[in-house]
């Protein structure tokens, strides 16, 4: 069974759309269902892997889910890492973490993607003429 239903993988999809159209930054989710490393080093290796770090402005925002494992991380590249509160990731990971614990990974991710994308339009505001550099889709991995 998927990770996500098709009215789900719509809900986070509009989430990010929603998010993007407020600013330059770019949001990615992205899922597996399992995680033989740290939830970070692995979100580490996808935000290369589906080249969130080219950005123009290093403002992505990357959201990895090991739904089977229940891991997971939020990260950003460093232009958002220089303009958000030192404590920005970690609270951003607790308020996710309320909803995982209810068992609603929907609204945990949700959630995660409406904070970053709070502070990206704060820091990185829409431009007239710019671009949504990277896919709006969830992307589904299969780790080894």
């Amino acid at each position: 069974m998927p990770v996500f239903s098709n009215e789900e993988q719509q809900q986070i999809r509009n989430a990010v759309a929603v998010a993007e159209r407020q600013t330059s930054g770019q949001i990615r989710v992205c899922v597996e269902a399992t995680c033989v490393d740290e939830a970070l080093v692995r979100a580490t290796q996808y935000f290369h892997q589906l080249d969130m770090h080219l950005t123009k402005l290093r403002n992505g925002v990357l959201i990895y889910v090991a739904a089977t494992d229940h891991k997971f991380a939020i990260i950003g590249d460093a232009g958002i890492n220089e303009a958000v509160p030192d404590d920005f990731w970690d609270s951003t990971k607790e308020e996710m973490l309320n909803h995982f614990k209810q068992g609603d990974l929907v609204a945990g991710v949700v959630k995660g993607v409406e904070k970053a994308g709070e502070q990206l339009k704060r820091y990185f505001p829409h431009r007239a003429g710019g671009r949504n550099e990277l896919p709006d889709d969830i992307a589904f991995m299969n780790g080894k």
